[in-house]
């Protein structure tokens, strides 16, 4: 039986094709769209802290976290207890 990594982000989790596919899309989106590094580290830290959080996507809403803390628009998914 394959161990599924809770908490984890998608490269911990061993998902390198998934985390490739998500950084080559992050890279494609203009920088004004995204938060700066610290914010966004900052937010995968209360994402890897979260429940809802296997290996480098939300339970809550489905999103792969990395893409969702990079984005300017976007927030916490979990309206009871948003983190960010």
């Amino acid at each position: 039986m394959e161990h599924i990594c809770k908490k984890c982000l998608l490269l911990e989790a061993g998902e390198e094709a998934a985390f490739k596919t998500v950084s080559d899309y992050l890279s494609t989106l203009d920088e004004s769209l995204k938060v700066n590094n610290d914010l966004y580290n900052e937010r995968l830290t209360y994402c890897k802290s979260c429940d809802y959080l296997i290996a480098g996507m939300c339970r809550k809403c489905g999103c792969y976290v990395e893409i969702r803390a990079a984005l300017k628009d976007k927030n916490c998914p979990n309206y009871n207890n948003k983190k960010w």
